[in-house]
């Protein structure tokens, strides 16, 4: 089972590296809770069409080593970093969704466009919910601790309780099946409890303002019309607004789970995207 190790602690992480060495490359970077299970409606196709797909379980994740320290949005980034290092990848596709955009814009920061050509935030939390001098109009930072507070009480609740609304299926777009719903309502289990918390108190204090707006790669911002995790007007929109000739595609009827929903009309995007014709 193939490994590295992160350059910060040398925490074991776990990846999936499939696909032609020559192909195009996109690195997949997972959403909350989540493996690299997660992008299986894009991996399977795409692997078949001669693209290179690379993806890491987050520490504390997956089959990722389950370590206590290491949540702060640096290591978090040096890890993927570590990862793009480990394979020496470039000309990447750097593909995120929900806290991953987080990640994937510090990893810019600190280290550049070297290793990267372009980048899609999907569905992402960036630059964050919460009210700032940036974003007067966010989420109450005290209002996302309490949603935090709850969350420790009962993780099972939370995530079983949230998923017709991750994946929007109180609309009448594209539906995923009952038993899909409860595998993936499973593998968020996948986080250890202290991993799964520890991603949520980056909220509070998260903003990427300005950190986006020096952004200097080519930016694909895709986002669900209706997600009620990271609604498309505190995070979304706003980052397409931010980061210079950003482009913004929005799904109609889509949730934060449109990686599995919308996943044709994803592929569509990522397949030109990645290849240079968007």
């Amino acid at each position: 089972m193939p490994y590295f190790e992160s350059a910060t602690d040398r925490a074991r992480l776990h990846f999936v590296d499939y696909g032609p060495s020559d192909g195009p490359v996109i690195v997949f970077v997972n959403g909350a809770y989540f493996g690299t299970e997660m992008w299986e409606y894009q991996m399977v196709p795409l692997v078949a069409e001669g693209f290179r797909c690379v993806g890491f379980d987050r520490r504390g994740h997956g089959r990722s080593e389950d370590v206590w320290d290491g949540f702060d949005l640096d290591t978090l980034a040096r890890d993927l970093g570590s990862l793009l290092d480990h394979l020496d990848l470039r000309d990447v596709t750097l593909a995120a969704h929900s806290i991953g955009t987080a990640e994937v814009v510090r990893y810019l920061t600190l280290r550049g466009t070297d290793r990267v050509a372009r980048v899609a935030l999907i569905g992402g939390i960036a630059p964050g919910p919460a009210r700032s001098a940036d974003h007067p109009q966010g989420l109450d930072p005290e209002l996302i601790r309490g949603f935090n507070k709850t969350f420790r009480q009962d993780r099972a609740k939370f995530f079983a309780d949230g998923a017709n609304a991750f994946f929007a299926r109180h609309l009448p777009g594209p539906q995923v099946s009952d038993a899909y719903v409860a595998y993936m309502v499973d593998r968020c289990h996948g986080a250890t409890a202290h991993a799964a918390c520890a991603l949520g108190d980056i909220l509070p204090s998260l903003n990427l303002v300005p950190e986006l707006v020096k952004v200097d790669c080519p930016v694909l911002v895709i986002h669900g019309s209706d997600d009620a995790s990271a609604p498309l007007a505190l995070t979304g929109r706003r980052t397409a607004d931010l980061v210079p000739g950003a482009e913004l595609h929005v799904y109609e009827y889509a949730g934060h789970g449109l990686f599995a929903t919308h996943a044709d009309r994803l592929n569509d995007d990522l397949r030109a995207f990645a290849s240079g014709r968007a």
